[in-house]
């Protein structure tokens, strides 16, 4: 049943390797330089090796925007959004299977009664806007450097053409590496939170992670996706929207490539915080945005006569209905598979404001009589929740979300054989680990419970106070919190 489940993610990837993948290579085929072959198999070794080594953050702001917590939600996430791209894709329309799969998390948020996290939504469609008018600049100042250097070198045309020849294949198998490193999370992100995997010790030289693992499938589906289906989307995109010369190729890939990796990049993103820069924002961008951007750059700086605009239009409207139709899909296939074939779609949620919780939030600073009214009620979602505190109180949205984490009712089970034998003992430290440890046999009913008694323990388990120079750290203490939530849950219904 986990490769019928995966089986979605994988049908996503092939279709992003159909649609998306092609785009690093794209307008190389369209213009000759390179033969499709060669191009489908540099493209598919890089994309590989970007997702499995630089696949993690872009999946962070994915996962922010809903949390996917059973298998078979995120079978049909995934599926409904590959479904949409499959479909656009047969159109020949390159579309963003970015896009697509933030309307199917937001149809699995509706369905489920889950709340949509508007900042991380809003960052990521801030981004959609960004991706393309950022590559547009990027191609025209390499463009106008590329013209002006070969201007002054005067080089052999018959040596000109074996360099753009060279250099098509080395900033697209940048742009490869840029592609899996970003858009993987797409691909196999709504599977993290439930992934079957175990971490696997490679003959004592390396680890992969749960969640390597399953980029490593996602992008071997996104390397067939290259090979099986991607000459139309090359086509469209290298040759229908604007004529491209060898030179102009090199700049949309490279442009293309560069814009990918501003997204992807937690070393980057590292040292921007370091040096006290403001840092590009981690998501998973729509490489057809950027390939279409860079090659407008290069139109307009060219006078924009040659753009064929009723391309553009058709392109920009499959932009707009990608993530309406996805999620439309994504909320009726999961009505089918909850109510037809008896699928958990969604793990069964349960908020409470108890006496505990209250005392928790006053230790936050909140004002609790308005909650008050609504002590010892039961929701079976966020959503409803989220309605009876607007209804209730006058809490703005920020308390109503502190209030919503605060009253979310799991019963984790600090389980000693679990961390004697299950842990990942090289992850975790041996202060964390011995922290676990002096919890044995305990229960919590919050998650914040759990983290107190940590923190109260050790402060291996306590976020850094500052958030700017220790992003690194507290997202990944942040990691390995939800690692300990999966590995010590209790099902709901044993709880009671």
């Amino acid at each position: 049943m986990i490769l019928v489940f995966l089986s979605g993610g994988l049908f996503l990837g092939w279709s992003l390797g159909a649609n998306d993948a092609a785009n690093v290579f794209g307008t190389a085929v369209g213009t000759k330089m390179l033969k499709f072959k060669t191009a489908a198999l540099i493209c598919s070794i890089f994309v590989v090796l970007g997702a499995v080594m630089g696949g993690a953050g872009a999946s962070h702001t994915l996962g922010k925007l809903g949390s996917v917590n059973a298998i078979a939600g995120s079978f049909m996430v995934a599926f409904s959004a590959a479904f949409t791209v499959f479909w656009m894709t047969r159109l020949r329309i390159p579309v963003s299977t970015s896009q697509a799969i933030v309307g199917a998390i937001i149809g699995w948020n509706l369905f489920s009664g889950s709340l949509t996290d508007y900042n991380s939504l809003s960052k990521i469609v801030i981004t959609w806007g960004a991706s393309p008018v950022l590559a547009a600049v990027v191609a025209m100042i390499l463009f106008a450097i590329l013209r002006s250097i070969i201007r002054r070198t005067k080089v052999h045309v018959l040596r000109m053409d074996m360099r753009m020849r060279l250099g098509l294949l080395l900033v697209g198998a940048f742009g490869s590496y840029s592609l899996g490193a970003n858009n993987i999370a797409n691909v196999m992100g709504v599977f993290i939170p439930v992934s079957p995997f175990d971490d696997l010790n490679i003959l004592g030289l390396f680890t992969l992670s749960g969640a390597q693992q399953l980029f490593f499938i996602g992008s071997l589906a996104i390397a067939a996706g290259v090979y099986t289906y991607s000459r139309k989307v090359m086509q469209t995109v290298g040759r229908s929207l604007f004529k491209l010369s060898p030179e102009s190729a090199l700049v949309v890939v490279l442009s293309h490539a560069i814009v990918l990796f501003l997204f992807s990049s937690e070393g980057l993103e590292s040292w921007l915080i370091s040096h006290h820069i403001p840092a590009i924002p981690l998501v998973p961008v729509s490489s057809s945005q950027a390939v279409v951007g860079a090659i407008l750059g290069i139109g307009l700086l060219k006078g924009g006569k040659g753009i064929k605009f009723n391309v553009l239009g058709g392109i920009a409207s499959g932009w707009v209905l990608t993530p309406l139709v996805s999620g439309l899909i994504t909320f009726v296939a999961l009505f089918f598979l909850q109510n037809v074939f008896s699928q958990e779609v969604s793990r069964e949620a349960s908020y409470v404001i108890s006496v505990p919780v209250v005392e928790y939030l006053e230790s936050k600073d909140l004002e609790t009589d308005p909650i008050k009214v609504l002590i010892d009620e039961e929701y079976g979602n966020a959503s409803r929740m989220q309605s009876a505190l607007r209804n209730e109180t006058t809490l703005n949205s920020d308390e109503i979300k502190l209030v919503i984490d605060a009253a979310e009712r799991e019963r984790f089970y600090i389980d000693p054989e679990i961390i004697s034998s299950k842990l990942d003992t090289e992850w975790l430290t041996r202060e964390q680990l011995n922290a676990l440890r002096g919890l044995s046999g305990q229960t919590f009913e919050h998650k914040w419970q759990l983290n107190g008694a940590l923190n109260r323990i050790s402060d291996s388990w306590k976020p850094r106070a500052n958030a700017t120079s220790n992003k690194k750290y507290n997202t990944e203490l942040k990691a390995k919190q939800r690692y300990l939530y999966d590995s010590f849950r209790l099902p709901l219904e044993n709880s009671k």
